[in-house]
């Protein structure tokens, strides 16, 4: 059995090892090798992006089809952070709880957020389609209820999708008939979206690269931005190289560190973490997920699966807090896959990896502009909708930037984010203990 283990924001290591990507089944199967010079000497675009996951390079994507010269920098690889590492659900929706924001938004401006939240997962289907990405999609995707509080769920939300005029195929589905979406006995009903389903994301990332370079971008990477001279123009600086930009994008989600203080107190860097099995007889994978579905269940501590392209049960969840680093990950997560599929005692896992994903106060993504720097734009915060909702911040925030009405980025702005109380060194173990709360209330 093949084990490998990496978390890098956590274990010590060198700044080249640290460049790569982490060693997960992503890594292991792309299908294509891009690799991008380190910015040098002084360049100058019409707008600077910094972060080349899924934010920066759809943000570059979409000003590059308006006219606009776009430089894109990343301080690691194409896709190194989230964007090549999550769990590949492709999943309607945009935040959570989004009618907390009624009276800010009006109920209009909260309709509006669901079906942008409709969209995202659109944005991403015409992008794969228009640029003939290979990245294993499929669709279908089932919410799955542990407590009878959630099926009344589904019934709103169901109720809810209709109202809205939700293109794509729902149903519900009750405990007698689940079988058809997942192997096992644990769960009490489900309700089945045939609009969102599941992808191989840094095959998709790799892909969005080529055709953000195709369409004029320079991208680099190897080059981490060391300082950013605000102004206009404004100049970013990296160890061996400076751009000189009329627009700066700041897409770093969880890893913006220290580069923007102001910004990273709104965003908590939360750990997620993933196993793959080996490759399982097909027999078995119908017997998992007899519609190739990705699933979900609805706890605080959720559980997400899927199977990819070649047979593997892709099992994650546990997301932490606390900004430790559970240690061993397959020891963490292979009792949880176990209590979910307990025929898949004695299957090997061959991949483990964790990373971070970036959380906000009132898990809406941030979308905006820093009110004291009005050419300076940033989008983060995506609680784990980050596959789709990114797609949308890279459109909202080149419709904003071009100068175009963008109604959408405006509704975003208007929602103010909270800074997370501590500062950096208690910001994490606060948010651990509310989460504690929260997970106690839903266990009992």
């Amino acid at each position: 059995m093949q084990v490998i283990h990496d978390t890098p924001e956590s274990s010590p290591s060198s700044a080249a090892s640290e460049a790569r990507h982490a060693p997960s089944y992503y890594a292991a199967s792309v299908n294509r090798e891009l690799r991008f010079a380190a910015l040098e000497g002084e360049q100058q675009a019409d707008v600077c992006v910094i972060g080349a996951g899924f934010t920066g390079l759809n943000t570059a994507i979409e000003l590059a089809e308006r006219g606009l010269s776009v430089i894109l920098l990343e301080a690691r690889q194409v896709g190194w952070g989230a964007s090549g590492r999550n769990g590949g659900q492709l999943i309607r929706g945009v935040g959570h709880d989004v009618e907390q924001f009624a009276a800010l938004l009006g109920e209009d401006g909260v309709d509006e957020l669901k079906r942008m939240g409709f969209e995202a997962v659109d944005i991403v289907r015409q992008r794969i389609a228009r640029h003939a990405i290979d990245c294993d999609l499929r669709w279908g995707y089932c919410d799955l209820a542990t407590k009878p509080r959630h099926l009344k769920g589904f019934e709103a939300e169901y109720s809810d999708l209709l109202r809205l005029g939700y293109p794509h195929p729902l149903r519900r589905v009750s405990r007698a008939n689940l079988g058809e979406v997942v192997g096992s006995p644990r769960y009490l009903g489900g309700l089945v979206d045939m609009g969102s389903g599941h992808l191989h994301p840094l095959n998709l990332a790799l892909g969005e690269a080529a055709a953000a370079q195709s369409l004029g971008v320079r991208l680099y990477e190897q080059s981490p931005v060391e300082r950013i001279d605000y102004g206009s123009p404004t100049r970013v600086h990296t160890a061996r190289g400076t751009v000189r930009a009329t627009t700066l994008v700041l897409a770093c989600n969880a890893y913006l560190g220290r580069l923007q203080p102001q910004l990273a107190g709104k965003v908590l860097p939360a750990g997620s973490y993933i196993i793959a099995t080996e490759r399982l007889p097909e027999a078995l994978c119908h017997e998992l997920l007899p519609s190739n579905m990705a699933v979900c269940d609805q706890r605080v501590a959720l559980d997400y699966f899927r199977l990819s392209a070649d047979r593997r049960l892709l099992f994650g969840g546990a997301c932490h807090y606390s900004g430790r680093d559970p240690g061993d990950i397959a020891g963490y997560m292979q009792p949880k896959m176990l209590a979910v599929f307990p025929q898949l005692q004695g299957i090997g896992i061959e991949y483990q990896w964790g990373g971070m994903l970036g959380i906000g106060a009132n898990r809406l993504p941030q979308i905006g502009r820093l009110p004291d720097q009005p050419n300076v734009y940033f989008a983060q915060a995506y609680a784990g909708h980050g596959l789709n909702a990114t797609h949308l911040a890279g459109r909202l925030l080149a419709e904003a930037i071009a100068g175009r009405e963008s109604r959408g980025f405006d509704l975003f702005a208007k929602v103010p984010h909270p800074t997370f109380p501590g500062g950096p060194a208690l910001r994490s173990p606060l948010l651990a203990l509310g989460m504690l709360w929260y997970r106690l209330k839903d266990r009992f």
